[in-house]
């Protein structure tokens, strides 16, 4: 898949391409389905495929100082979208002045004197341009073959969306989450040096602050984790090493500190990897956050933690 981030000078092969359209967080399995539509237009067009996206999303420059909510880093969600078989991602700075656009601004500046797509794919609730009163009518009056994708049901007749994938996220529902999503949910982020009361406990862990991922419930996890040297995706998925862990997400009650991370103590792992990206997958919440009333009952909790995380994964 090839990137660009910018509508100036855009290669030749890309021009004409059935061009996708949305923000698509979570990557889920509606998402998938409506890029799978797509492709087939583009293979029956003899085209290639596009799909244009927007960064930050609309909502942290309409509301930031609502709490994390993104399901997927730019870094995660572009290998979602490469995995679904996009040829070429337009990743497009939403700022002010892209967000002040008229309907026909878009159009004009995004499409005609852009990409010009022989085709056009849209989710039924997609809106764009200022204050989001642009239409998929509108890009139908503007001339371009427009289809737009109704809403993808599970095989329970639940609509998949990423609002329920939040919640259940936010329930602790990892499982619930990831048939939503299609795949393993998974936080990435670079490991950070902590304040090393883990090593002094008996309880090593490698710290990943959240940002802006949305926070799962708090609490501890059985979870997989995998360090990767470079940067997240710098290596294909089958030449990667999963390690069992329990994992602690939150704010640590016990010592309060000020911002939400990760916390995973790696079974049987004893490596330098400060500076290197943690990938976290967390499979079940054990218990949530607790405080306790001395050090002692910590590292007793500590051990339950550790012996059940290992039985829940194999480890």
């Amino acid at each position: 898949m090839k990137l660009l981030t910018s509508l100036r000078g855009l290669p030749e092969e890309v021009l004409g391409a059935v061009l996708v359209l949305g923000n698509f967080d979570g990557v889920h399995r509606g998402h998938r389905a409506m890029i799978d539509e797509a492709g087939r237009i583009a293979r029956r067009l003899g085209k290639p495929l596009a799909l244009m996206t927007f960064e930050p999303h609309p909502r942290k420059l309409f509301r930031p100082d609502d709490p994390p909510f993104r399901l997927t880093q730019p870094p995660l969600k572009r290998r979602r979208l490469e995995e679904a078989g996009i040829e070429w991602l337009i990743e497009l700075e939403f700022d002010w002045d892209f967000a002040s656009q008229k309907p026909d601004e878009f159009i004009d500046h995004c499409l005609v004197k852009g990409v010009q797509p022989s085709h056009i794919v849209v989710g039924y609730d997609f809106r764009f341009a200022q204050l989001r009163s642009g239409t998929p009518v509108a890009l139908r009056e503007a001339g371009y073959d427009v289809t737009i994708f109704e809403r993808f049901e599970d095989d329970e007749g639940r609509v998949v969306s990423c609002t329920d994938i939040r919640q259940a996220l936010q329930e602790a529902e990892i499982e619930r989450a990831n048939e939503l999503l299609g795949w393993q949910w998974e936080m990435v982020g670079e490991i950070v040096r902590g304040d090393q009361r883990g090593r002094t406990l008996g309880y090593p862990t490698a710290n990943v602050p959240l940002g802006d991922v949305i926070h799962p419930a708090y609490g501890v996890y059985a979870a997989w984790v995998c360090v990767e040297d470079g940067e997240y995706g710098s290596k294909p998925e089958d030449e990667l090493r999963w390690h069992p862990s329990a994992t602690n997400i939150g704010i640590r009650p016990m010592f309060e500190i000020p911002v939400g991370q990760v916390e995973s103590f790696i079974f049987d792992f004893n490596q330098d990897i400060y500076g290197k990206t943690l990938r976290i997958r967390p499979v079940r919440r054990l218990r949530g956050e607790a405080k306790f009333d001395n050090i002692d009952q910590l590292i007793d909790q500590m051990g339950r933690d550790t012996a059940q995380a290992r039985e829940l994964l194999g480890a």
